[in-house]
């Protein structure tokens, strides 16, 4: 007997072939016909949970009366099909499972209920890290460190893949988890037996990484959430959300010649964030959606979380279809989503289909997109190729003046340490700018910037390191290495390159990490391998790599030439993330570009170069080689495309993608429904959050005699909150590290550490880059401790210490866009475990928010239009806020008052807004976090 009450009579079959599906129809719904793509997905998804309890037919009528221009205010319950995982995000969720498991015992529960509910599947690929380039066995070395770096990590997760049910492992040396997804993962309609019959639905997931939005291009509603709201989907809890506002961005024309879809995507990024579409869906629609390959359809998905939306949706059509086919999607399984769309009015037919409303509208002509790049620091910066020297030179005013480095910060000598395989000295952590002797710069002036041309000797050649100089050039990460389009691009330019004799400056670290060994298949069949090593692009990992901060260390001469004359050099890579800090320590301007531009910055060497005006070198005959010259025509791609990709590749390599290498199945496994911690393990250990829980939660209290943590500005990203890159010998972490016996080469990244809570605690706002602003001129980890006379300078763990001996609750001060990036669930636990109750920003992004929350961390919003500046903050003083325990009434305040008290004893006093956004939250922060919340409810269950 089904629990499903089917208020609305959809409940239905559809035939396929032979085969006969369940299925819940939506085009009964009046209204549902008008409905964008992906709130018809909702509406199906609301149709088959529906238990008359948390998800209603009212909650059903909300969706299908949808009010296009109103603003979000009607609460839904979203149940993903399936989650997805990577393994720096991944790690924790298991270690958290585990946890879970035992404090059901302790609750007097049944360990064997915390267990995925719905299917699991985490794909290792953010641990590969580029110590070896430019050589043949950098693939094979890079892995053998890989494995001695994280074998307990991948125990670990060897583990979990036999203790839990329907839980699945990629292991390491396969690909990246968005393209193994869309290669490979992704059903695009999901089957799975219900109460004996076969239901058919949408294929739609969550996934612990931001760029989970890749697979809206296939047609499939997913978007990145923490990874505590991911653990949360695994138990069976649905995502509370707002229905949302949805963009419409038309399409029309076609890319031109010269230009690539990464173009296309920086252009829409570009748009997007100045439109403002944080907390929307993005739909794209019109005749020239038809024209968009689903590669670059991918491609534009991936980069949602560049321009701040929820998702960004490509409906089905002939082209998603050709894309299964190609991939090695069964002709059942294909014949099915065709079957199913056209059904359920989720098909594409420009001239066919009733228009969905939408919310908001833009459109975009692909004929007027031009070569681009983004940069020195975000993605949404996008320069038009033609500018970008000229930009360079305005930019780098920001980080150079008159020859010495604007950023006053004792970080910038000490970094050369900081990533696992570098034995460069280290300095002292107390060591400020002014006093560090460094050299005076015999600097010249060029124009309008500062150049410092530093000699250096790298494999025998003398050369000149510059400001502006490339010191990596990369062609990395899901979004650009899941497109054939571009890859191809940049194969056959390196190709073109080398014909013309043309080669790359000794001082550029090269490296090339496709997102799966497809690609490895398709540049072995058209012959490109020995173009692409012939300028240095050897295969180095399927991984993330540089795009994640996975870069490692630049070549040890550039490094000295930086860090001693604070040289402003680049790093060009084809990713989607270039936060400050996030590539490489040494390099403190990065820039996004489509793989052939990569290259072609490898070969010009420097970022202050004009492709039109300046030649790349000279040919045998002593000819100017112009970039011009070598860029390969994209009918010429499209055609060698076309006759080196195959259906048997990917069927081929995707054969037995859980099996892994002979390094993963020789991995000894633990065993056992519960995981043996091991004390002295410095990579998983048992975190702290079921302590001394009990069945029922304590009342919300009011805050009393806060302090500031940290006072941040715009654009603080959960890079600066929680950084994934390398660790400081000289930092709280890596004085944990050293003191449990880790070698410094050892340390690896805060990233492959997310398993050990001692770790990421002490690596919380440990970024390089981060501005504290209660300190003046001091970059990284630092703050006040207000607990001692005159609050000297310590690390911001040390100061959260001294606050929790004193029981001193904590505050965070932000501005806009606080907790933009990365999906990173430790930016809020480590908040959390600081010490942290409650962070008052001008506005947040989307998923930092909600995690914050998850941890039962209270987010507050200034009033509109004011600032901690407008108000007089200065972070000296003392918070209390008041009207919290509101929540234990039931009711969400819309505001809560807030008193800060200053030295002197003058108040400060304004309405802050609440931001939590629904009853769910409300629940989840009653409970001191969302896992507390769901463990309460499976004891009860």
């Amino acid at each position: 007997m089904s629990t499903n009450p089917d208020s609305f009579g959809a409940r239905g079959t559809l035939e396929v072939g032979e085969a006969s599906y369940g299925i819940y129809r939506i085009g009964g719904l009046e209204g549902a016909q008008s409905l964008p793509y992906s709130l018809k997905v909702l509406l199906e998804n609301l149709l088959r949970t529906e238990d008359g309890k948390n998800i209603t037919a009212d909650h059903i009528n909300s969706l299908v009366n949808w009010d296009e221009n109103a603003q979000p205010d009607t609460e839904i319950q979203f149940t993903p099909a399936r989650v997805i995982m990577q393994d720096f995000t991944g790690v924790p969720c298991i270690v958290d499972l585990a946890t879970m498991r035992e404090a059901m015992g302790d609750l007097g529960g049944d360990p064997a209920k915390i267990n995925p509910l719905a299917p699991a599947e985490l794909v290792i690929d953010h641990s590969v890290i580029i110590d070896v380039f430019g050589r043949a066995d950098a693939f094979e070395r890079n892995v053998e460190v890989e494995y001695e770096r994280n074998g307990e990590r991948y125990q670990f997760l060897r583990w979990g893949q036999t203790a839990f049910e329907d839980f699945k492992v990629v292991p390491p040396g396969t690909g990246i988890v968005h393209q193994v997804n869309i290669e490979h993962l992704a059903k695009v309609t999901m089957t799975r037996e219900v109460e004996g019959e076969l239901l058919a639905y949408p294929d739609t997931c969550v996934g612990t990484d931001s760029h989970t939005t890749m697979v809206n291009g296939l047609g499939v509603l997913g978007w990145g959430v923490g990874g505590i709201e991911a653990e949360a989907a695994m138990l069976g809890q649905p995502v509370s959300m707002l229905i949302p506002r949805v963009v419409g961005f038309k399409l029309s024309g076609s890319v031109p010649a010269g230009a690539t879809a990464t173009d296309v995507v920086l252009t829409i990024t570009e748009m997007l964030r100045d439109h403002g579409v944080v907390g929307k869906f993005v739909e794209f629609y019109g005749d020239g959606v038809s024209q968009v390959p689903l590669a670059n359809r991918a491609t534009i998905g991936n980069m949602s979380p560049e321009f701040g939306s929820t998702a960004a949706m490509f409906p089905i059509d002939e082209v998603t279809l050709e894309y299964l086919r190609l991939t090695g999607r069964s002709d059942e399984q294909v014949a099915l989503v065709e079957a199913y769309a056209k059904e359920q009015g989720m098909w594409l037919e420009p001239s066919g289909n009733v228009e969905a409303r939408f919310s908001e509208y833009l459109e975009l002509d692909l004929s007027t997109v031009v070569p681009s790049i983004a940069g020195p620091k975000r993605p949404q910066d996008r320069i038009a190729l033609t500018n970008a020297k000229k930009q360079f030179h305005a930019d780098l005013k920001n980080y150079v003046v008159n020859g010495n480095h604007i950023e006053k910060s004792s970080v910038d000598r000490e970094l050369a340490d900081t990533f696992p395989a570098s034995d460069a000295p280290s300095h002292d952590a107390n060591e400020q700018s002014e006093a560090a002797g460094r050299p005076e710069h015999s600097t010249l002036l060029n124009g309008d910037r500062a150049t410092h041309p530093t000699p250096a000797t790298i494999d025998g050649e003398q050369v000149e390191i510059d400001h502006g100089h490339v010191s990596i050039a990369s062609i990395t990460s899901c979004t650009n290495t899941s497109n054939p389009s571009v890859m191809m691009a940049a194969a056959m330019l390196a190709k073109n390159a080398l014909e013309k004799g043309l080669s790359v400056p000794p001082w550029v670290k090269t490296s090339m990490a496709p997102g799966s060994k497809v690609v490895t298949g398709y540049f072995e069949k058209a012959g490109m391998w020995p173009y692409l090593e012939g300028l240095g692009f050897h295969l180095v990992g399927y991984g993330c790599t540089t795009c994640i901060g996975n870069s490692g260390p630049i070549i040890e001469e550039v490094s000295e030439a930086v860090n001693d004359n604070d040289l402003a050099v680049v790093s060009v890579l084809s990713g989607n993330r270039n936060f400050e800090g996030r590539i490489n320590p040494d390099v403190k301007m990065n820039y996004l570009a489509s793989p052939p531009l990569v290259i072609a910055y490898a070969l010009a060497g420097t970022m202050d170069f004009d492709f039109d005006a300046e030649p790349l070198g000279q040919d045998k005959d002593g000819n100017d080689v112009y970039l011009k010259d070598i860029w390969p025509a994209p009918e010429d791609v499209e055609r060698t495309i076309a006759s080196s990709i195959s259906r048997e590749m990917f069927t081929e390599d995707y054969a037995d993608v859980f099996a892994g290498d002979d390094r993963w199945r020789s991995l000894p496994t633990p065993e056992g429904d519960t995981f043996e911690w091991v004390e002295e393990s410095t990579y998983v250990r048992k975190p702290p959050y079921f302590e001394g829980m009990q069945a029922q939660p304590e009342p919300v209290a009011d805050i009393e005699g806060a302090r500031v943590l940290a006072k941040l500005g715009d654009s603080v990203t959960t890079d600066h909150i929680s950084p994934a890159g390398s660790i400081k010998a000289d930092s709280p972490a890596g004085r944990y590290l050293s003191e449990h016996g880790i070698e410094r080469k050892d340390f690896n990244s805060y990233g492959s550490r997310r398993g050990n809570h001692e770790v990421m605690i002490r690596g919380t706002f440990a970024n390089i880059r981060l501005r504290n602003q209660l300190l003046d001129g001091v970059e990284g980890g630092f703050t006040r401790d207000f607990t001692k006379d005159d609050a000297p300078q310590t690390t911001i763990f040390e100061a959260s210490q001294a606050y929790a001996e004193a029981g001193v609750p904590l505050v965070v001060l932000a501005g806009k866009e606080y907790g933009s990036g990365s999906s990173r669930d430790w930016a809020a636990k480590g908040t959390r475990l600081l010490g942290v109750k409650a962070v008052i920003a001008e506005s947040y992004e989307r998923i930092h928010r909600s995690n914050l929350i998850g941890m039962g961390v209270l987010p507050l919003q200034y009033p509109e239009g004011e600032t901690a500046d407008s108000l007089g903050l200065e972070g000296t003083e003392t918070f209390a806020i008041t009207g919290v325990t509101e929540l234990n009434e039931g009711r969400i305040p819309k505001t809560v008052k807030v008193t800060a008290t200053k030295e002197s004893g003058e108040t400060v006093e304004f309405d802050a807004i609440v931001r939590i956004d629904t009853p769910g939250e409300a629940d989840y922060y009653r409970n001191d976090g969302i896992l507390q919340y769901v463990l309460r409810s499976l004891v009860d269950a």
